[in-house]
């Protein structure tokens, strides 16, 4: 992605995990069409959370390890960290636009977003 920052595994530590406001991080991969569809709509939405929420990337075949820390099946994913701490994710283009859509029609982040963000709907770091 063009304008969030890419993380590796040691970025990601240093970076979320240690971050008091609220950030997603998409993981990704270069060649996935689905990806390629998501991002672009990710990029014009990461102005509109400027100051609220950081975005970051981290291409999954680049960084296998974070895939696997959090057990992902599928990219992209979308995952929520607040204050350090996995909130919860969206998966595949439907969750992902769909949310998308919320933001860019006026409605803001859904209400499940918003509960993670706030830390209500916490997991443990795998997702479940």
């Amino acid at each position: 992605m063009s304008g969030s920052e890419k993380l590796n595994t040691s970025k990601f530590e240093e970076i979320v995990y240690d971050k008091e406001s609220p950030c997603l991080v998409i993981f990704y991969r270069k060649a996935c069409h689905v990806c390629k569809d998501v991002i672009p709509t990710l990029e014009e939405l990461e102005p509109r959370f400027e100051g609220h929420c950081d975005f970051y990337a981290v291409d999954v075949e680049e960084e296998k390890s974070l895939f696997n820390r959090f057990q992902l099946k599928s990219i992209p994913q979308l995952l929520f960290f607040n204050k350090g701490e996995y909130q919860g994710k969206l998966a595949g283009l439907v969750g992902i636009i769909a949310a998308t859509i919320n933001v860019v029609a006026g409605f803001g982040v859904t209400d499940r977003m918003l509960r993670m963000f706030r830390g209500e709907q916490q997991h443990q770091e795998n997702g479940q």
